[in-house]
């Protein structure tokens, strides 16, 4: 069994990571998934105001190698901020129970690094699909698996005194089922909605967006459960025509849901959040769609 490490980073060399004045230590779980993927990108054209990150996965590639459920519990830098990405969407039930089985070992290890806040990464699916937007406060109903298995992730989050904060994210564009990367000319089938012309409504946000907005809420005094999405939720007829995709109606779908969105007013209080256009997001996914192809 490997002991997880951190590797310094180029850019931290000659220095001990986590005491440069004003800099904050940001350690990235997940850096090889979807969303780590993208912020890694983000940060890479845009550097984060007062965020150093250190992207951490089960690969050597990553600063910080570290298999959350098999390796030792490693040494983070002391005071330190962790974004935790790690997980799986999808496989059966008991592949998606590591969800959960990965927080007990992630808070001995904030624990043990006195970290300034952990940032858990759920999902807009632990709510039941509401059209007018659900709020953190509601009662979580999750209709799918994904969502049971996030739920029982964001319920093992006893964090005692250390400040924690579940991030329940909207559809991130370009790594989602919708605008994510696909076969060259591959036709894109929409479940239609009765009487609504854009099909199915969702909130989404674009990897850069998030990117740019972390730095802020890494400072800010948060709340226990913070929805992540832009406003205002977008109907998936006009991004797919804002992207220039190809695409096309369904037959009729008796399990549509027309909408599933997130009220993002705790979030609006908290940062200067974009306004969402079918424009703002197809360019997000195309981005999006370059850097994970």
């Amino acid at each position: 069994m490997r002991q997880g490490r951190v590797n310094r980073p180029s850019s931290c060399i000659g220095r001990k990571l986590g005491v440069t004045l004003g800099v904050v230590d940001i350690i990235v779980t997940g850096a090889g998934g979807k969303l780590g993927r993208l912020l890694r990108a983000a940060w890479l054209e845009n550097p984060p105001s007062g965020l150093r990150p250190i992207w951490s996965g089960r690969s050597e590639e990553f600063d910080l190698a570290w298999d959350i459920l098999a390796d030792p519990t490693p040494d983070l830098p002391k005071g330190a901020v962790v974004l935790h990405l790690a997980g799986l969407v999808r496989g059966p039930g008991t592949v998606l129970q590591r969800n959960a089985a990965m927080v007990p070992p992630l808070l001995r290890t904030c624990r043990k690094a006195a970290v300034r806040r952990l940032f858990l990464a759920s999902t807009a699916s632990v709510y039941a699909p509401d059209p007018n937007g659900a709020r953190e406060e509601d009662a979580p109903a999750p209709p799918g698996a994904y969502g049971a298995a996030k739920l029982a992730a964001e319920a093992m989050l006893d964090a005692g005194d250390m400040a924690a904060t579940i991030l329940r994210f909207g559809n991130i564009a370009g790594a989602d089922a919708l605008l994510g990367p696909r076969p060259p000319g591959e036709e894109i089938v929409l479940d239609p909605v009765p009487g609504h012309s854009g099909g199915p409504l969702r909130s989404w946000i674009g990897g850069r967006t998030l990117a740019g907005l972390l730095p802020a809420l890494v400072r800010a005094d948060l709340p226990r459960i913070l929805n992540v999405a832009c406003d205002p939720p977008l109907a998936m007829g006009d991004l797919l025509a804002a992207s220039g995709l190809r695409w096309r109606y369904g037959p009729p779908n008796p399990d549509v849901v027309p909408a599933a969105v997130l009220s993002t007013r705790r979030l609006a209080a908290l940062v200067d959040l974009p306004k969402a256009s079918p424009e703002s997001i197809a360019a997000e996914a195309a981005w999006a769609r370059g850097v994970l192809q």
